[in-house]
């Protein structure tokens, strides 16, 4: 590397200066207190009083309530104002007390030594205008430092799809791979690593380099010259768009990229290589999230084989408040940071040069070589020639100069200085420069690997002129780029220069050329011709000056390099012998074993094999059991209650349960629970119901039992007509009153009838007062515009009953209908229905007639009225509904044992099935179970409470219909039928489990992209498992005598014939259709707009990808589409055609049908397409620009402000009840308030003024009558005198009274609330809010509830959460704001859905699930679905994105495998549990129909077992030993889990755990270090490295984590160290296995460097050193001077390894002590658990830790679950009850859990 000890060097100690510099600022100012930010403090939490004796009579509680809710109120009102004081301070000056050392200085950038300086501007940073620019940049830095602490670490492409995209700031890309020691091409090799990455896993992109900041790299200029090549080579060698356009982010052009394209998100650096540019990355940052652009930080980003993880900055208000406040600021930071008089260079402090010289010296030169080279070439020998060419003349040029200018003055002030290169001495550089590029253009990749790593170093009078040579490639590059009319090949733009191999070959001509002809080694004809084609044009360009020939290469003396510092790499390190230990084990034969065989085998007497770990030791000392098997998890679960359990305090915990199940599954479903009789006798034949009709001769009882029916069915015939004839003229009148209630009326009483005929007859009655209401409308109007919706209701009652009682219609109904098709004005309507009724004529018809057409009219106005395909035959396996035909093929998968993946929209009615299944298991056997197994526990609850509600069975003592096991509780789990197992469970557990189950299953989903590719995986499985079992029968014929389960009986579903058929069932069809609503604040006032859903699309998105097959439209969206298609192309050709009249599947139909309009929806989709391919691009465009929305932007803080008068707007336009998404906890809670005290604030601006007075006046009277009342003692009225007695009378009259009216007083008046009080019985209220009476914030939503508000987030308590769940499906709560937690599953079906607040969250996924809410199939004819002031570009992304594929987990961890080894070594049923272990293994979705990932998963099995094998878990047959029981229990937690066995093993923990003397008790300080470890081991969450940048005192946590104690720290280093040494020994042994094709290409551009045509070279052989081991280094590394050796070093791994191998470093289970992000700064980790140890405080987690209330209580619950989890492993490892790390465990899980209590 020519540059390695300056250029280099000098930035990257700047680099690491500036990142240092934030470190040291750490280390002052301790003692600052600080103020926490009021925008910190979380909800009111109503402070708690002693509870009254039991004697309180209920309206005393009523008061108490309503005191307490109004302190709450109070509280709130407070916080409100606060808020708003604190939004107007966005400068967070006093949420922190800060200091820090920062100083920042404009001034000349100057590199190390001051032989090559760039001098750019100096300002006087005493004047005031910089005193303001240096005091505003304090201020933003301390901005973007809060903003960028508070980031997420997430999942950044989790859920991405085609139409998502984001932003990559092409410096911070650069700053992310700049180091040292990096040569050239390896730069580019790491850069496009990291972008195919991202491509892989089909992520979109764009890559934005801004203009201005160019100028920060002059001072560098080898950066500079990557940076150019690397935006050149992007533009040209990938498909990566490269946007060079922008000059800064200030620019309107940006702001406009920005407005247009909206991306998801920017990854961007906030550090530079200078203080200057970290300053320019801020403005930047600012500028984004003040844009609604999130930002994810370049540094601390971690990649998996199938996820990228890095730390999401989300865009907040606070960032749009900054930059409107600071918006003059920032823009002249951004003008002063990169503002420049015309930059010099100066060389040796006397030689300058103005840039502008350069650049037009290059101009000139790049003009003269295209008519040298007209037919052009290579970049590199284009480049090599420019740099020389140019860098010699102006190199000439500058001595020159200086020696005309200078003269005698130059030799003494040239004493302090390097003398300058002689132009003879600079010659022979670039000599040496174009013989470099000789070797790149002939060399192959191969060879140059293994070229000798040199240390050596170019002399301070070298480094100026190399440096020059940069500046000129920069400007030759740049120059180049606007050449379009030359043809140059910018194939090989990575590959320009090789630091490494000239200074090799300088080192060659400078010692061993000059040593004698031993030495004097052949270039090679080819070589030697190239070589001389180069200079000879060099020469040519610079012909005014004579630099001499090509040959010889050296004509001078001048020594290049450093001689005291000239040497080489010694790469004769020993390494380990190389193969694995062999392991005898079947399973891992079968499934490893066509990779094995390759891979060699190290021998039995190899120091590896026999230093083998045993634990026999310390189990003798310690009196431990470590290979002791430990209890099943699920045994370990807290119980709650069990069926079995004899002590009647139990019984009654259980009957309340159950009870309560029963009353919470009544909310869920209307039917009342199905008693369930076992049918010992039952067929087990799927169709035996349907068969059983198909009989010809029937018994005398079944035609007894027959006629029996049809007389009961005669009599409620009978008793339904009396009761119309009762009401058919109320109704009618009532419709003419008011159509709408009247209509609803109808509806109502037609669900009441089951009787065909009297259904039709209040039908037709419906029909002709609907008419009848459309006549006196029309009568009414005249000549003006009529309301359709009237005659909608007219066309809809014909609908109906042509559809539904067609049967019924006799000719004198159908001339009636056709007589009214006329009065509407359908001629052709009434002609095709009058065909075979013959004609009529009315005269009249015009005055009524609709101006619209009928097909028009169908879809415009009729819309979501039309009829859907329904079934009418009903299906004996279903009581309450007519099935479709997708629900009666899952019903038959469930008759016929098949399995299913069923996909199908929301509230379709897909969870029917699970029920059936259920009910079909229960009537077989008492012995056959069904599973239930959920994603969340809510969803869990929910099934529980409808399987009570649904089934009611008597069962044998000690069973129970259903029992729940999650995480942290269970009950009658294994004493049950049917068993509901949930909790936050990650998706591999999914996998697996669907990979191990024998039996039928049904998967059921709304949101699958591919459930093609999901089903073949699973009927892979189900196959693997059909050949399985087969072979388990014919090998082992008495397994199951094992298994105590099966000993039972067999069951009649055991009997059935087992099927191995996986079927899909799709239907994609929605019941309701959805209606989007854009929705912005202008002033005071609501602008809601439709948004059709084509509005999304773009011509790009239709053409890469077609238009979602999930887009569906409305029929009065498809009747908007075609509108606006003719107006914006009038010559169509089809417009004719696709006119709704006209279109064949509408013509003269008087039913048009849901499916009719998507046959239509389709065709116009089509054309759409069509459009495109017809070169109509433009009205395509016009189109779509057309259907948009025009939202208006506001601020945050007045959309929050508005919020509750947004929900106004929704209740006036009938669109409640509705759920309000938001994604932060805080706010759901602040929004839910905000609309509870609007109301509050209406009903006290509308009570009358002496309203509090009265109510005070009245409670007083009526507690003293109260007080009166309580002297008369009731018991002895006997003996009360007749006057008492009456004075007794009258007190309880006169209190009757005043409760009357106190009630009356405090009554909620119904403009004041949202709740339905018709919707629930007070007694039901009463019930519900009981479970809220010990809840922290039971009164404060009790008030909410009865106003109709609630909220609903995973931070509540179980009750509260069930509460609102209850209250909203019962229709009494009619507002809920949410998080995610209502997404998955939960049944709360609503109006509508509104999305309140735009997240990193709301991805298409959640987006899918949450609208899918809207609309109650039954009550709502329509979905609503609106968006709250969501940026435009993300509802357009969002609604045509398509839902992402699933593509399955990395399946395996080190943990995993060991469980699977135990389970095949431990198993009764060894042939059984290695079916089990080898289906987990050989069937993951991951690698389904993905070779190249299966032999990635063996690879990884291959050194997990290496590892567990030298660890000590594992013998050489695959038997587990040593501590492997207590590894697997804490599986959850590698390689913490390793590390915490490493640790006991030592004797550390009893080392540690003394107690108190003479006690077993432990003190503060011992447990305290115990909380420190479990947090340095298992609650590790990482800050990003900048939250360290400033010295913070927080309000009362420590927040950065301490390190481990000493010796703890000692041993996790010396485990690091033999999992780093048996991770490189593995990869050095299987680097065989890699594609090595492959490994020479770039990853991205797929740049091959295998040269064809090398022919040798004496030199290049000499030039490369044989003893370099690179056998498994990527040799684009190896130029870098990697070799086998550094792979011991962790660090490195990723940079080095072959990439086609297909695991990198974050498969090895290391355990850092400390990560580093890209840039060497520290990540610290957060302190969280040890915290909330010490204050027990949630909140306090919330204000100092930068951790959500929600987030904080999970990772706290899962902690302490950890804690006693290890108590209770221990516990059964140990003999001694009273060993002292025993029992600090046990203590320290009660405390833990204790203080989790109370904080919560």
């Amino acid at each position: 590397m020519p540059e390695s000890r300056s250029v280099m060097d000098s930035a990257e100690d700047h680099f690491k200066k500036v990142v240092h510099n934030d470190a040291d600022e750490n280390a002052s100012n301790d003692d600052k207190d600080s103020e926490c930010s009021d925008s910190e403090k979380t909800g009111f939490i109503p402070k708690k009083e002693d509870k009254e004796s039991g004697s309180t009579t209920d309206s005393d509680e009523e008061n108490e309530t309503s005191d307490k809710a109004e302190a709450a109120v109070a509280q709130m009102l407070k916080e409100e104002e606060d808020r708003e004081k604190e939004a107007e301070d966005p400068d967070y000056s006093n949420a922190y007390s800060i200091s820090t050392t920062e100083e920042v200085t404009q001034q000349a950038s100057q590199t190390e030594g001051e032989d090559f300086i760039v001098l750019q501007h100096e300002h006087d940073s005493q004047s005031p205008g910089i005193r303001k620019h240096l005091e505003f940049l304090k201020k933003l830095r301390l901005h973007v430092w809060a903003s960028l602490s508070r980031a997420q670490y997430v999942s950044l492409l989790k859920d991405f799809v085609e139409s998502e995209f984001f932003v990559i700031d092409g410096d911070s890309l650069l700053l992310m791979f700049l180091d040292k020691e990096t040569q050239y091409l390896n730069f580019f090799y790491q850069i496009e690593c990291f972008l195919q990455d991202f491509t892989e896993k089909g992520a979109k992109y764009v890559i934005a380099f801004f203009k201005d900041a160019e100028q920060m790299y002059f001072p560098y200029p080898h950066f500079l010259f990557l940076r150019t090549a690397l935006i050149e080579h992007l533009r040209h060698n990938t498909s990566t768009t490269v946007h060079t356009e922008f000059s800064s982010c200030l620019s309107s052009k940006w702001e406009i990229f920005l407005k247009k394209s909206y991306p998801y998100f920017i990854i961007l650096s906030d550090i530079g290589l200078t203080s200057l540019q970290t300053d320019y990355l801020s403005i930047l940052i600012a500028h984004s999230l003040s844009k609604k652009i999130n930002v994810v930080l370049a540094s601390g980003q971690e990649y998996d084989i199938l996820r990228v993880y890095g730390y999401h900055v989300q865009s907040v208000y606070k960032h749009r408040l900054f930059f409107q406040k600071y918006q003059q600021d920032l823009r002249c930071a951004c003008e002063n940071l990169v503002r420049s008089k015309e930059p010099l260079i100066c060389l040796y402090e006397h030689l300058k040069m103005s840039l502008k010289s350069i650049q037009k010296e290059v101009r000139q030169t790049v003009h003269l070589l295209k008519q040298l080279w007209p037919e052009g070439s290579d970049i590199r020998r284009v480049v090599c020639v420019l740099a020389c060419a140019v860098g010699l003349k102006i190199y000439s040029n500058m001595l020159e100069n200086a020696n005309t200018s200078m003269g005698a003055k130059t030799e003494q002030s040239a004493r302090g200085r390097s003398k300058p290169l002689s132009p003879e001495a600079a010659a022979d550089l670039c000599r040496m420069q174009c013989l470099t590029v000789t070797f790149l253009l002939h060399m192959p990749l191969s060879q140059r690997a293994q070229i000798r790593i040199m240390k050596s170093c170019w002399t301070k009078q070298v480094l100026p002129l190399i440096k020059m040579q940069q500046l000129c490639t920069h400007f030759a590059l740049t120059q180049l780029s606007d050449t379009n009319d030359w043809k140059l090949d910018l194939t090989y733009l990575p590959d320009l220069n090789d630091d490494s191999l000239l200074i090799n070959l300088a080192h060659y001509y400078e010692v061993k050329y000059t040593e004698g002809l031993e030495f004097k080694k052949e270039l090679g004809k080819e070589m030697e011709n190239e070589y001389q084609c180069l200079w000879d044009m060099v020469a040519k360009l610079a012909v005014k000056y004579s630099f001499g020939d090509a040959f010889p290469i050296r004509k001078t003396s001048q020594l290049f390099l450093e001689q005291e510092r000239t040497l080489f790499r010694d790469c004769e390190e020993e390494i380990p012998n190389i193969g694995l230990i062999s392991v005898k084990s079947d399973l891992v034969e079968e499934y490893a074993g066509d990779v094995l065989k390759d891979l060699p085998v190290l021998e039995s007497n190899d120091p590896a094999v026999t230093s083998l770990i045993k634990y026999k030791e310390f189990d003798e000392l310690c009196h431990w059991h470590s290979g002791r098997p430990l209890t099943e998890e699920y045994d370990r679960v807290h119980c709650n209650a069990d069926a079995k359990s004899r002590d009647p305090e139990e019984r009654r915990q259980i009957q309340k349960l159950q009870t309560f199940r029963h009353f919470y599954g009544s909310t869920l479903e209307d039917s009342t629970s199905k008693l369930i009789v076992r049918q010992d006798d039952a067929s087990g034949n799927a169709n035996a119901a349907v068969k059983k009709t198909q009989r010809k001769h029937k018994s005398k009882a079944e035609t007894i039992a027959e006629e029996n029916n049809r007389r009961l069915k005669s009599k409620e015939e009978k008793k339904e007509q009396e009761q119309w004839k009762a009401l058919c003229i109320p109704t009618e009148k009532e419709i003419k009153a008011n159509l709408t209630v009247g209509i609803n009326k109808l509806e109502k009483f037609l669900k009441t009838l089951k009787s065909k005929s009297v259904k039709f007859s209040v039908e037709m009655t419906g029909l002709s007062a609907c008419l009848e209401v459309w006549k006196e409308h029309c009568r009414k109007q005249g000549n003006k515009s009529k309301d359709l919706r009237k005659a909608v209701q007219v066309m809809r009652r014909i609908h109906i009953l042509l559809e539904k009682y067609q049967d019924l219609l006799e000719k004198r109904h159908l001339q009636k209908l056709t007589r009214y098709l006329r009065l509407l004005g359908f001629e052709n309507l009434a002609c095709s229905l009058s065909d075979s009724t013959g004609e009529s004529n009315d005269q009249n018809i015009s005055n009524y007639a609709i101006e619209v057409g009928p097909a028009r009219f169908q879809l415009q106005y009729m819309d979501y009225y039309l009829l859907r395909e329904e079934r009418n035959d009903p299906d004996p396996r279903v009581q309450h509904f007519i099935p479709d035909t997708w629900q009666r093929e899952l019903l038959d998968a469930v008759d016929n044992n098949e399995s299913a993946v069923i996909v199908a929209p929301t509230s379709s009615g897909k969870t029917y099935a699970s029920y059936y299944c259920m009910e079909k298991v229960l009537k077989t056997s008492n012995e056959g179970v069904v599973v239930y197994v959920a994603p969340t526990k809510a969803l869990v609850n929910q099934v529980v409470g409808t399987i009570y509600n649904r089934f009611t069975k008597k069962l044998p003592d000690g069973l129970v219909v259903c029992g729940v096991f999650t995480r942290d509780y269970r009950n009658d789990v294994m004493n049950s039928q049917v068993h509901c197992l949930g909790g936050e469970i990650g998706a591999e557990v999914w996998e697996h489990l669907l990979v191990t189950i024998r039996c039928p299953f049904l998967a059921l989903s709304a949101t699958v992209s591919n459930p093609g590719h999901l089903t073949e995986w699973l009927q892979s499985v189900k196959r693997y498992w059909q050949r399985a079992e087969n072979k388990i029968e014919g090998s082992s014929t008495n397994s199951e005598k094992n298994f105590t389960r099966n000993c039972r009986v067999k069951s009649k579903v055991q009997e059935q014939k087992k099927s191995y058929r996986v079927r899909l069932v799709l239907y994609e069809e929605r019941y309701n259709d959805l209606e989007k609503y854009v929705c912005s604040l202008k002033g005071s006032d609501f602008i809601i707009e439709h948004c059709h859903p084509c509005a999304a699309l773009t011509v790009n998105h239709i053409e890469n990808y077609g238009i979602p097959s999930d887009l569906s439209l409305s029929p009065r969206e498809s009747i908007q589409l075609y509108d606006t298609m003719v107006k914006v192309w009038q010559q169509w050709p089809r417009a004719q055609e696709l006119d709704p009249e006209e279109f064949v599947s509408f013509k003269n139909k008087v039913v048009i049908k849901k499916a009719d309009v998507r046959k239509y929806e389709q065709e116009l989709k089509k054309e759409l397409s069509k459009w495109i391919v017809l070169g109509q691009r433009q009205k395509v465009n016009e189109l779509l620009e057309h259907l948009k929305p025009k939202p208006v932007d506001c601020s945050e803080q007045e959309k929050w402000k508005r919020f509750a008068s947004f929900v106004d707007k929704l209740h006036e336009m009938d669109k409640l009840p509705a759920i309000f998404f938001i994604f932060n906890v805080d706010s759901v809670e602040r929004a839910a308030k905000n609309v509870f005290v609007n109301l509050l604030k209406k009903q006290k601006s509308e009570q009358y003024p002496n309203t509090e007075r009265e109510k005070e006046r009245l409670s007083d009277e009526l507690r003293k009558v109260k007080k009166m009342l309580i002297k008369f003692n009731p018991q002895d009225t006997r003996k009360l005198s007749s006057s008492k007695m009456e004075n007794m009378a009258l007190l309880l009259t006169k209190k009757k009274q005043l409760e009357k009216r106190l009630k009356r007083l405090t009554a909620i008046p119904s403009v004041c609330t949202y709740a339905d009080p018709k919707a629930v019985d007070e007694d039901t209220l009463r019930k519900i809010f009981h479970r809220l009476r010990f809840e922290r914030r039971g009164y404060l939503q009790k008030m909410m509830a009865l106003r109709g508000i609630g909220y609903h987030h995973g931070s509540m308590a179980t009750k509260e959460r069930q509460v609102v769940e209850m209250l909203f499906r019962l229709g009494y709560i009619k507002v809920v704001t949410a998080t995610s937690t209502l997404a998955l599953g939960i049944n709360m079906p609503c109006k509508s859905v509104v999305f309140a607040e735009d997240s990193v969250f709301l991805d298409a996924l959640n987006y899918r699930q949450m609208s899918g809410r809207a609309g109650r199939r039954g009550q709502d004819m329509i979905g609503n679905v609106f968006f709250y002031d969501i940026p435009l570009p993300k509802v357009e992304r969002l609604i045509k994105s398509n839902v992402p594929q699933l593509k399955g987990q990395f399946p395996l961890t080190v943990s995993l495998i060991l469980r699977l080894m135990l389970l095949a070594a431990k198993a009764d049923d060894k042939a059984d549990a290695r079916a089990k272990a080898l289906s987990v293994l050989k069937h993951s979705l991951m690698s389904f129909r993905k070779e190249r990932n299966a032999e990635i998963l063996k690879i990884y099995f291959m050194f997990s077992l290496q590892f567990l094998i030298k660890e000590g878990y594992l013998d050489q047959e695959g038997n587990p030993i040593g501590f492997a029981g207590l590894v697997t229990h804490l599986y959850y937690y590698e390689p913490s889990n390793f590390v915490f066995v490493s640790f006991l093993v030592k004797g550390l923990f009893h080392k540690l755990c003394q107690p108190i003397k003479g006690s077993t008790v432990f003190s503060d300080d011992v447990l305290e270090k115990l909380v420190l470890i479990l947090a340095n081991l298992f609650g590790r969450k990482y800050l990003p490295a900048c939250s360290m940048k400033y010295k913070c005192t927080f309000c009362q946590s420590k927040v950065f984590l301490e390190d481990l104690p000493e010796d703890f720290a000692d041993a996790v280093n010396e485990y690091n160290t033999k999992v780093e040494e048996n991770f490189a020994h593995f990869l050095l042994t299987t680097a065989k296995l890699a594609d090595m094709e492959q490994e020479y290409r770039l990853p991205l551009s797929k740049t091959d460097f295998t040269s064809k045509n090398w022919h040798g070279s004496e030199l290049a052989s000499y030039l490369m050193d044989n003893t370099k081991s690179i056998s498994a280094i990527s040799p684009f590394a190896c130029l870098s001077g990697v070799v086998d050796n550094d792979l011991f070093h962790g660090e490195v791994i990723n940079k080095a390894v072959l990439r086609s191998l297909g695991i990198n470093v974050t498969n090895c289970p290391l355990l850092y002590l400390n990560k580093y992000d890209n840039q060497g700064r520290r990540r610290p980790l957060n302190a969280y658990a040890l915290d909330f140890y010490k204050h027990g405080s949630l909140i306090a987690l919330t204000t100092d830790n930068w951790l959500n209330e929600g987030d904080a209580y999970y990772a706290l619950k899962d902690f302490s679950l950890l804690i006693k989890s290890i108590g209770t492993s221990l516990s059964e490892l140990c003999d001694d009850p009273n060993d002292n790390v025993l029992l600090a465990f046990q203590q320290l899980g009660e405390i833990y859990e204790k203080k989790l209590k109370c904080g919560t």
